[in-house]
């Protein structure tokens, strides 16, 4: 093909496709037209004529459905379904498919029932419209909730037919593309949906030319003046460039034309999107901006593609570091490709991408290439597995994840297109997000070497876990049956498995410590009523029952979650227990005066061994010792259940726990330590040190003398004066063992004073 017309025909259509500059032509449709069915019929002759009668019977129930209704613009409802029904054509989706795009809105607006179109329809057809359906006849608390739902509910049902996600992509771009008629703010906070979610999941599933339009749409309704200033200045750059790309064009064909090699040259406009965004990133005007204008190669096998890369770089000196196998190791999306940046004849780069059909029509149309070709040409079928695995991991991460803000939270962390890609011990490739750490690793092999991970391998040297991984790199994990997720990691995992599975397994370790703790607490507080705790044996009818009553009495699903609200502070055990004494006394259960005494007893004073709570170090999250005193072992302490926080341990002489006491009293519990502990414990103290040479490691070694260790040091701002303030957070055995460190410390020739730290 010549390119002598490339800068002023292939460039500005490509333009106009990517970027959104979408102007009115002399074969748009008059209103008339665009409601009808034929604006539809030409495009649908790939389905056979039964097919086309089943869509034309949708097309009808969904004209009478959305008659009298009409869209911004002031266009009958229809033409919205049969824009979107066209652009699903176009993708060569299926019946169901199409009939489920002229009827994606009659649920929702109309007031269609499912079980109606699973009568006219069928049940697959019903499915896909169902999945469509926003959640909008429920009640949430806020608008965010109610969207976060509705797309947790679209993207679940994607992941069990893909069809849902087109269907919603092709809704979305005709939105996109008719926006002129809506109010600024409101077409902004669609561009920026689009733009945060849409986009991204157009890209993850390999949808190229819709990603692109998405982008280019949503930008220009979110910065209107830069998009047009950078529409105008890509114009301009057009006609200056126009004698380069031709000369480049001419070049690249007649090298190509040596080599005996079929091709077709494409031409390939950055889109106005990734230039503003490479403009901000960089911190670059848009004449620094050198790569907007490139070149696609499409051959017909793969040898031919590294043909063309050796013929290329023959012909211009290629840029070092600038070029990617994507066809070896393809992006998770299934594109394949090589990419090679060439320096041109007046030194600015230009970057070739080389292809064959099928990768070309994959790197198009990713997932919905399934439609438009055979499933068992190679490239398409690597989109498929590549896209039904992010499809699989969306199920993985709603198993975890009950709270939809949650999940849309994971979602758009998998969204994020950048990926490094990692290899296994036996070579298999992981593509994973930029920023990845070997914990992400772990969850990419399964959950449970994930949940067991202690260390790590990379290219065969250890790492910490937060490393980030490189493309290329060997990852090995070291796993340990007793190990569990640190909640540490939550701060540098960057996929959204992983993130939830740890979520999911601290909630769970959580709940179930709450539970005890709440067990624990209601049991004492019905031993001051004379009363025994009840068996919750599912085999007791009488004990069900009344855990039955008492639940429902405290607006709870089932005893455990009562337990947890309880342990947390969100209900009181004593006026819970008074409930279950009533409910127990009206079946006949009588204050056991045992019992009563040892309910009195354990709220005496004088007996701490018979505290409600014993701590000894191994409690995680429902029992926490305050920040603020940092108790440790021989401390007097008493326990606060903050509203929500667990059990929040301070010692008795804690300012900030005598606060919450007189504000608060109902709160607090007694606790006591453990005769047998499980860890050292954390105290802080401050020492005032002559300033001099060497004085930091006299301390350390003080502390280290005394067999306590430095987990924390601080020091003062006055770091040039006389003297230097340290304050220190030491990992101690109990206070006989501080007492020994501040002895210690005491005796050191730098020392001028030494103290604990209380609030």
């Amino acid at each position: 093909m010549g390119l002598r017309s490339f800068a002023a025909a292939r460039l500005p259509a490509a333009l106009s496709g990517l970027s959104g500059l979408r102007g009115p032509t002399n074969n748009e449709p008059t209103e008339a037209e665009a409601a009808s069915f034929d604006a539809l019929t030409y495009k649908l002759s790939y389905l056979s004529k039964a097919d086309i009668k089943r869509v034309r019977e949708a097309y009808k129930f969904a004209d009478e459905a959305h008659l009298g209704q009409f869209r911004a613009s002031g266009l009958p409802y229809i033409t919205h379904p049969i824009a979107v029904a066209g652009i699903c054509a176009e993708w060569r989706l299926d019946v169901q498919a199409i009939m489920a795009a002229l009827m994606h809105d009659a649920m929702e607006d109309c007031g269609i029932t499912k079980v109606e179109l699973i009568e006219r329809f069928g049940a697959p057809t019903a499915e896909l419209v169902d999945g469509l359906t926003k959640l909008d006849k429920l009640q949430f608390s806020t608008k965010e909730e109610s969207q976060a739902e509705s797309f947790r509910k679209m993207l679940l049902a994607m992941a069990r037919d893909v069809r849902v996600i087109l269907i919603k992509l092709a809704d979305r771009l005709h939105n996109m593309r008719t926006m002129e008629s809506m109010a600024p703010e409101k077409s902004r906070r669609i561009a920026r949906e689009t733009l945060d979610i849409y986009a991204p999941i157009a890209h993850r599933l390999g949808l190229n030319q819709t990603y692109r339009e998405l982008q280019g749409l949503s930008f220009q309704y979110i910065y209107p003046w830069r998009f047009a200033a950078l529409t105008k200045a890509i114009v301009s750059a057009r006609g200056n460039r126009r004698d380069l790309v031709s000369r480049i064009e001419k070049d690249v064909l007649q090298a190509l034309a040596k080599a005996n090699i079929k091709v077709k040259v494409h031409g390939r406009e950055k889109t106005l999107y990734s230039i503003f965004r490479k403009m901000k990133d960089k911190h670059l005007s848009f004449a620094q901006v050198s790569d907007i204008f490139g070149f696609r190669i499409v051959v017909e096998t793969l040898p031919e593609c590294y043909l063309v890369l050796g013929a290329l770089h023959q012909l211009y000196k290629p840029q070092p570091g600038r070029f990617k196998d994507y066809i070896a190791i393809p992006k998770p999306n299934g594109y394949q490709s090589l990419h090679t940046t060439l320096v041109s004849p007046v030194g600015t780069p230009v970057e070739f991408q080389i292809r064959t059909v099928p990768m070309h029509s994959v790197a198009e149309q990713g997932i919905a290439a399934h439609w438009l070709y055979k499933v068992d040409e190679a490239g398409i079928s690597e989109a498929q597995r590549m896209g039904s695995r992010w499809l699989q991991s969306l199920v993985d991460i709603q198993d975890e994840t009950r709270d939809s803000n949650e999940f849309l939270e994971h979602v758009k962390i998998d969204l994020f297109p950048d990926a490094v890609y990692v290899f296994t011990p036996k070579s298999k490739i992981l593509a994973l997000p930029r920023g990845a750490t070997p914990v992400d690793f772990a969850y990419a092999i399964h959950s449970d070497v994930g949940d067991h991970c202690v260390a790590a391998q990379v290219n065969g040297e250890p790492v910490p876990l937060r490393t980030e991984l490189r493309s290329g790199d060997v990852v090995s994990v070291v796993t340990a049956s007793g190990a569990r997720p640190n909640p540490a990691w939550l701060s540098f995992v960057r996929t959204g498995r992983a993130r939830s599975k740890i979520r999911h397994f601290l909630k769970t370790l959580e709940d179930d410590e709450s539970r005890d703790l709440g067990e624990k607490m209601l049991a004492q507080a019905l031993r001051a009523e004379g009363l025994s705790l009840p068996s919750q044996d599912p085999d007791d009818a009488q004990s069900n029952a009344l855990w039955q009553q008492l639940t429902r009495w405290s607006g709870n699903r089932h005893a455990d979650e009562l337990m947890v609200q309880i342990s947390q502070g969100r209900k009181i055990a004593s006026i819970v227990a008074k409930q279950l004494a009533r409910l127990m006394g009206e079946q006949g259960a009588r204050p056991d005066a045992v019992t009563l005494t040892l309910g009195r007893y354990a709220q005496d004073d004088a007996a701490p061994k018979q505290s409600l709570v014993s701590i000894d170090g191994s409690e995680s999250a429902s029992v926490q010792l305050a920040p603020c005193c940092h108790p440790i072992p021989g401390d007097e302490i008493t326990g606060y259940l903050g509203r929500g926080e667990g059990l929040i341990v301070h010692t008795q002489e804690c300012g900030v726990g005598r606060r919450l006491l007189q504000r608060d009293s109902e709160h607090w519990i007694k606790v006591a330590w453990a005769e047998e502990l499980t860890r050292p414990f954390e105290a802080a103290i401050g020492v005032l040190l002559s300033n001099g040479k060497g004085v930091l490691a006299q301390v350390a070694a003080a502390v280290s003398s005394a067999e306590a260790d430095i987990s924390h040091i601080a020091m003062g701002d006055d770091a040039q004066g006389e003297t230097v303030e340290l304050k220190l957070l030491l990992s101690v055995r109990d206070r006989l063992h501080l007492a020994e460190v501040l002895r210690i410390l005491k005796r050191s020739p730098s020392t001028r004073r030494v103290w604990r730290i209380k609030p």
